[in-house]
């Protein structure tokens, strides 16, 4: 059962992500081709630049939540969950938060960067906890995040 607990805790983190992603994704191509129209090419390329930003934000948390879903399932090992590959690219766009409060983008594109940036700042700490866990040849405790849960590997 705390296994149960810890999966839902990666399962709702992980539908919350699809729908931030499908939520972008509209956006994006509803207002891209208005934001051309109404601003000068400077103000474009600079949203632009944000929406590639919240793009890549999404593209590594569902790239993290989709190994961690296979680690859990057994689909990978903890070795191969540890390689370079789902490892989280701590970039300055990614991590960065600049731009949430830039009136020169949308409102509604700098919600977005706000949420994606805290889905992917909660996303690098998770990885963090689990990648000390798999290294320290433990099983990752998420007690402190959803109760008693811990997941298991096995």
């Amino acid at each position: 059962m705390p296994a149960a607990k810890a999966t839902n805790l990666i399962d709702r983190t992980f539908d919350e992500s699809v729908a931030l992603t499908q939520e972008v994704r509209n956006y994006i191509a509803y207002h891209e081709q208005a934001d051309r129209r109404e601003f000068e090419l400077s103000r474009c390329l600079h949203v632009g630049y944000q929406h590639t930003r919240v793009s890549a934000r999404l593209i590594q948390v569902m790239t993290w939540l989709l190994a961690m879903k296979a680690l859990l399932a057994g689909e990978i090992s903890p070795e191969q969950f540890t390689a370079p590959q789902y490892a989280l690219t701590d970039s300055e766009e990614c991590s960065s938060d600049k731009g949430e409060d830039d009136e020169q983008i949308p409102v509604g594109l700098r919600d977005l960067l706000t949420r994606s940036h805290a889905l992917y700042e909660r996303i690098k700490r998770l990885d963090t906890m689990v990648r000390a866990k798999l290294d320290a040849g433990e099983v990752p405790n998420f007690a402190m995040l959803s109760g008693p849960a811990v997941i298991s590997i096995n």
